[in-house]
């Protein structure tokens, strides 16, 4: 599949339509262990989680991904990385930190923040 930096740009101004209009969601639940430890980590709140996602670019664009959720195959789920200083919560010094973030944009343009983390492997972005 060829992807347009135009589609990118498209998604990525829905994707912040709905996070200026708390219409999304950062998934915290028990699967998201990953998603849990870095607010854990690191002084992070619902704002400066916000102002991050408000902040990508088109060039921070990797990849699509299938979901591989049964039952949700149909869903694309579109990856970016962001390098980001953030505050350690215990110490006192600020680190870059380098974020996975992956979105699903339902149908009714509720956006659900699936990863939101830090990397676990170098990404790869397609507009870099």
């Amino acid at each position: 599949m060829k992807i347009q930096y135009e589609e990118i740009r498209n998604y990525l101004t829905d994707i912040k339509n709905a996070v200026t209009n708390d219409q999304y969601r950062i998934e915290q639940n028990s699967r998201r262990q990953d998603n849990r430890n870095l607010f854990e980590q690191y002084v992070i709140d619902e704002a400066k989680a916000k102002e991050i996602l408000l902040n990508l670019h088109v060039e921070d664009f990797s990849e699509i991904r299938n979901n591989e959720h049964k039952g949700y195959e149909h869903e694309l789920l579109y990856v970016f990385g962001k390098d980001v200083t953030l505050l350690e919560r215990f110490g006192d010094s600020e680190k870059e930190v380098s974020l996975y973030i992956k979105f699903n944009k339902l149908e009714n343009r509720y956006v659900i923040v699936i990863s939101f983390h830090e990397q676990k492997y170098p990404i790869k972005y397609l507009f870099k």
